[in-house]
């Protein structure tokens, strides 16, 4: 580590390098992906990424449209208890209107 004795150091960029500190990223990461190293093997590798991801919003529409339809079965069958609820309700109405 330098100290700062308050005077400017002739070459910055030579000083920054010696410490190891880049302050722009044009180094390449050496551990960078395949995919980003392109040919062959990059191209394969975003067809198997995008076959991937359309299989699997392939298999979240079809669990949504499933949801949808378990959704409207169930108030389909909410609608029909209701409905003999009313029913039921509108005989004793007419019950008392007959008892009248």
């Amino acid at each position: 580590m330098f100290l700062d004795c308050g005077r400017k150091p002739e070459n910055p960029e030579r000083t920054h390098a010696a410490r190891g500190e880049h302050g722009d990223s044009t180094q390449k990461d050496p551990g960078c992906s395949i995919r980003e190293a392109g040919g062959a093997f990059g191209k394969r590798e975003a067809a198997e990424e995008e076959r991937y991801f359309r299989q699997k919003e392939r298999e979240q529409m079809e669990a949504l449209r499933k949801h949808h339809a378990e959704e409207i079965e169930h108030h389909k069958k909410e609608i029909e208890r209701l409905q003999k609820e009313i029913n039921r309700h509108q005989g004793k109405i007419r019950k008392l209107k007959h008892d009248d």
